[in-house]
């Protein structure tokens, strides 16, 4: 989940920016302070190794392996690999927010089409509202482990609120080895359609503009399913991983400052810290560690959100059905 830090930097003052670079909430520090301090102890180790316990014949040898690996390991294509999974995973996971199922339009169309101040015109609209929640709620089971935590089984989208018994047996009894989250858009449809022979939809465009609505509302929720299902190729993973994982292998000896007294290229200078072999390695494996964060966050809503979300559903859910769900019986009650 993504931190929202704009607030902080509503002024523009001098340091305004510049105090972004010291949170650590969201930062890459906090992403990547494990692999960081590995990675310098890694190559402290190493340091030490060369510049005291060695031979000098071993020095000499462990010089050629280092310099071996320091013109070999820019062979690694690093950026390439880098810059195409960005791309694919960055745009994938925004494609996906975009896509997200918002019902509010649907839900002014509703209240603005479908007519009837008595009773039955109140539960119908509650129940054309619910069937659009109730498609949101399937495929959010499939795309999110939260809700598939919060809703495990049917039982509970049932207890929820969300469907009625009845329409569970309608449900189940459809046979299919797909996901059923258009049935209650079939469901919406019909009802939508009965609404309008009884007048309580009074003119034939603005069903029209409600099937619309809800036909875009199952677009969304058809391309959150299909992202789902299929994934970023484990290809591209592993090629990126492990490029960037190798570079930096290399890195730890091929990054070494030898002895300047033997004249090496390059080597002029004895730094005992690489400043910019540890900044390469700050930004080039906090890109891939962010990548697949994003990667790991696609699959479902971080779980760490859950305790606030089952908290917020007991203060709102009594524990006894909404009088929406309750539609059939009214409807039976009126017709008689």
């Amino acid at each position: 989940m993504t931190v929202t830090y704009s607030s902080k930097v509503a002024n523009a003052t001098f340091f305004g920016f510049h105090q972004l670079l010291l949170r650590w909430k969201g930062s890459i520090y906090k992403l990547l302070y494990r692999e960081f301090i590995l990675f310098a102890l890694l190559y402290t180790v190493l340091s030490i190794v060369y510049r005291i316990v060695l031979s000098e014949d071993q020095k000499r040898l462990f010089e050629k392996l280092s310099m071996y690996c320091d013109k070999y390991a820019e062979q690694i294509p690093v950026t390439f690999v880098l810059g195409f999974y960005v791309t694919l995973v960055v745009n994938r996971w925004w494609n996906q927010f975009v896509n997200l199922p918002w019902p509010d339009r649907l839900m002014f169309h509703i209240s603005s089409c479908v007519q009837g101040k008595d009773e039955y015109g109140r539960l119908l609209r509650r129940t054309l509202v619910r069937y659009v929640n109730l498609t949101s709620l399937l495929i959010f089971r499939s795309v999110s482990t939260a809700v598939c935590k919060r809703f495990p089984t049917m039982d509970h989208v049932v207890e929820a609120g969300f469907m009625t018994p009845e329409e569970r047996k309608v449900f189940e009894n459809v046979r299919s080895p797909h996901l059923k989250y258009w049935i209650p858009v079939v469901w919406f449809s019909n009802l939508a359609s009965k609404a309008r022979q009884e007048g309580r939809i009074q003119d034939s465009i603005d069903l029209q503009n409600i099937l619309n609505e809800m036909n875009r509302f199952r677009t969304w929720c058809a391309t959150l399913f299909g992202y789902n299902w299929v994934g970023v190729p484990l290809v591209y993973t592993q090629v990126v991983t492990l490029a960037v994982y190798t570079f930096f292998f290399a890195c730890l000896i091929g990054r070494q400052f030898l002895d300047h007294t033997r004249g090496y290229q390059g080597h002029d200078l004895d730094l005992y810290i690489p400043v910019f072999t540890l900044l390469q390695f700050f930004f080039y494996c906090g890109w891939l560690k962010k990548l697949l964060w994003f990667v790991r966050e696609q699959n479902g809503i971080d779980g760490k959100e859950l305790p606030t979300r089952f908290s917020c559903w007991t203060k709102i859910y009594s524990g006894t059905f909404p009088h929406f769900v309750l539609f059939l019986h009214h409807a039976r009650k009126l017709s008689t």
